[in-house]
């Protein structure tokens, strides 16, 4: 009796054993997908937070009524570029600054002079520089020595780029072509050059009858 008494919990914890270890094993992988899935929403909480941040102005910063005029040529929207990249560019709610994003990098930019006469946009902070041509755009980083984007193009600066390569611009290293001079037809009539008057040769016609006529003496005198 003894021995059966002490036979039936070991049978029990036998049946039981595999059950349990089941059980924990299904468990793991639910906890791991919970906690992958707490820390995925940690992330985009962070990104949205870091996201609806304003970046604070910079009150040193002033800017001219050329450069806001400057300002209001600025393309903004999603402008893509070269390798599949894509430039975000959309207005601050200072006037006459602009948030510039591309991938990761994120900028604050105002216009500045330019020397070329393109638009430049620049973050003295970031160190980065958004330079806008007719026919593209470019997104440079000083601070990394390189492009972050290139050949970026709206419709309005595509539409310049493809007429450019229909009637291409001649560059001013290249001489400018020799000018043609047409030469005068054979059959023309030469011109004829009038001839000076001899000293003491009668005037002509025209200069005789251009000389002035002797004075008529006044009504009602009598002549002796």
């Amino acid at each position: 009796m003894k021995t059966l008494i002490a036979t039936v919990p070991i049978a029990l914890l036998i049946a039981v054993s595999p059950a349990l270890v089941s059980a924990q094993t299904a468990a793991k992988p639910v906890a791991k997908a919970a906690a992958k899935k707490n820390h995925k929403s940690a992330h985009s909480a962070q990104k949205a937070v870091e996201e609806a941040t304003p970046i604070d102005d910079d009150p040193a910063v002033k800017l001219t009524p050329a450069d806001l005029e400057v300002a209001k040529l600025v393309y903004t929207g999603d402008i893509p570029c070269e390798l599949g990249a894509t430039v975000h560019i959309t207005p601050h709610k200072r006037e006459g600054f602009f948030i510039v994003r591309a991938g990761l990098q994120r900028f604050r930019m105002h216009p500045v002079e330019s020397r070329t006469g393109a638009i430049r946009l620049e973050d003295p902070v970031g160190e980065a520089m958004w330079l806008q041509l007719g026919n593209k755009s470019m997104l440079m980083s000083q601070k990394m020595g390189k492009r972050l984007a290139d050949d970026c193009m709206n419709p309005a600066q595509a539409a310049v780029n493809e007429a450019l390569k229909k009637n291409p611009m001649p560059s001013l290293l290249e001489p400018l072509p020799p000018v043609k001079v047409a030469a005068p037809a054979a059959d023309a009539p030469a011109a004829v050059t009038p001839a000076a008057p001899l000293a003491g040769a009668p005037a002509p016609a025209a200069a005789q009858s251009a000389a002035p006529m002797p004075a008529v003496p006044a009504s009602g005198a009598v002549s002796n």
